[in-house]
């Protein structure tokens, strides 16, 4: 039996950076449709976009066949240059020896792609790819709203 094919589409906002920010991401299977978010009082757009890509995989109750579509190079770039696993076999230094922003979330990662079998895709923000516009709309609601919670790292 193969794995169940999954799209997700993710954006973070921040409102300052650092300031309020939020993650918005839209998860598609066949005919259904999941939407998630959540703000925070004090991050950084990265942050929000690592959170976005974390909270829709961490959904996923089996290993599942996944297209993601990003508007962060960062993000995307971590996986598809290999950067996280360089970063991980550095001792958590980047190619400069210096310490590797975000540590705590990319090691959340860690488990998350170990499970699944996923196909970075880059869209541009802001250009008028529906999925990704309401990502961004999820993304700057949960930023603006008032339930935010702690960022623990920043």
């Amino acid at each position: 039996m193969s794995n169940k094919k999954v799209i997700i589409y993710t954006d973070g906002s921040c409102l300052g950076n650092p300031g309020p920010g939020g993650y918005g991401a839209v998860l598609l299977f066949n005919e259904h449709r999941n939407e998630i978010s959540q703000g925070y009082k004090r991050t950084t757009n990265n942050r929000m976009e690592m959170r976005a890509v974390i909270a829709a995989l961490s959904e996923l109750k089996e290993p599942c066949d996944i297209t993601l579509f990003t508007d962060s190079q960062y993000v995307k770039n971590a996986f598809t240059k290999r950067w996280l696993a360089n970063w991980q076999k550095n001792g958590w230094k980047t190619a400069a020896k210096k310490p590797v922003k975000n540590k705590d979330l990319w090691q959340q990662f860690i488990p998350l792609m170990a499970k699944h079998t996923v196909d970075w895709r880059w869209v541009k923000g802001h250009s008028g790819d529906p999925e990704n516009e309401r990502c961004d709309d999820l993304a700057r609601d949960a930023a603006e709203s008032y339930d935010l919670i702690e960022d623990e790292e920043i």
